[in-house]
């Protein structure tokens, strides 16, 4: 009830600039939301999916905003599966499943599959970076004037080499939004589905000199004490390593403000 039960949604906003990362059921109330503040004024806003798992994506035509001409979005993700990200993205608008087809939108979307895994959107510098994770999944970290973000929403940190890749690309994060979905012995019986936990996590964090850690994609079983547990715990091993890092459960309407004090 604390944290909140929406799938992946997280707004970033620098300067003028708004970037939505992933369209899960949260970005039905970020788009009233959107709408209230704008009111009659022009939106323009750049989604960038990290895949097209539904809890992913399910939010998209539930997102007031397209169904406002005044709307301007900028949807960028990998391929999918099948046909590609605008099949993935307007089938699950097709009459069996939603009453408005993808064609009767009056916003202006346009749909890019990512080709470039570095690209700007305004004054911030985006990356991809493949995460570990079924089907074709990445992860982003944002270059803005006033902080790095870096967020894997879905990844399972592997063993070996390849987490020195990961590494690079999470290092000296302001903030790093990291799945962090099972405790120890949870993990154990699920390693290998694509999701990370909490050990895992914040010793990834640790070694990557990130400042704040926020713990993401919560296990629909677990209630407020459970994700309390997991907060208590991730910062006790933050002071037994002697580290300065913050930790935090992802919580609906959190809001973190880069380059304050």
């Amino acid at each position: 009830m604390r944290y909140g039960g929406n799938t992946t949604c997280v707004e970033v906003r620098c300067g003028k600039d708004i970037i939505i990362l992933d369209a899960g059921t949260g970005l039905r109330h970020l788009g009233i939301a959107l709408l209230e503040e704008f009111k009659r004024r022009p939106l323009n806003l750049s989604l960038l999916l990290s895949h097209t798992h539904w809890d992913h994506i399910q939010g998209l035509p539930f997102f007031g905003p397209i169904y406002e001409s005044r709307c301007r979005l900028r949807i960028v993700g990998c391929e999918g599966a099948r046909k590609g990200l605008v099949d993935a993205l307007t089938g699950q608008m097709e009459s069996t499943y939603f009453p408005v087809p993808f064609s009767r939108l009056p916003s202006n979307i346009e749909i890019e599959e990512l080709k470039d895994f570095s690209f700007t959107i305004g004054n911030v510098l985006v990356r991809a970076h493949r995460a570990n994770h079924p089907g074709v999944t990445v992860g982003y970290r944002l270059f803005s004037p006033d902080g790095i973000i870096a967020f894997f929403p879905d990844t399972e940190p592997r063993k070996g080499g390849d987490d020195h890749e990961l590494l690079d690309f999470i290092r000296a994060a302001d903030v790093l939004i990291l799945d962090s979905q099972y405790d120890r012995a949870e993990y154990k019986t699920h390693t290998g589905w694509g999701h990370g936990c909490v050990d895992d996590s914040v010793a990834l964090a640790l070694k990557a000199g990130v400042k704040k850690l926020v713990l993401f994609h919560h296990d629909p079983d677990h209630d407020d004490r459970k994700i309390d547990s997991f907060v208590k715990y991730a910062r006790q091993l933050v002071a037994k390593a002697k580290s300065k890092m913050k930790v935090e459960a992802a919580r609906e309407g959190m809001v973190i403000s880069l380059g304050k004090k």
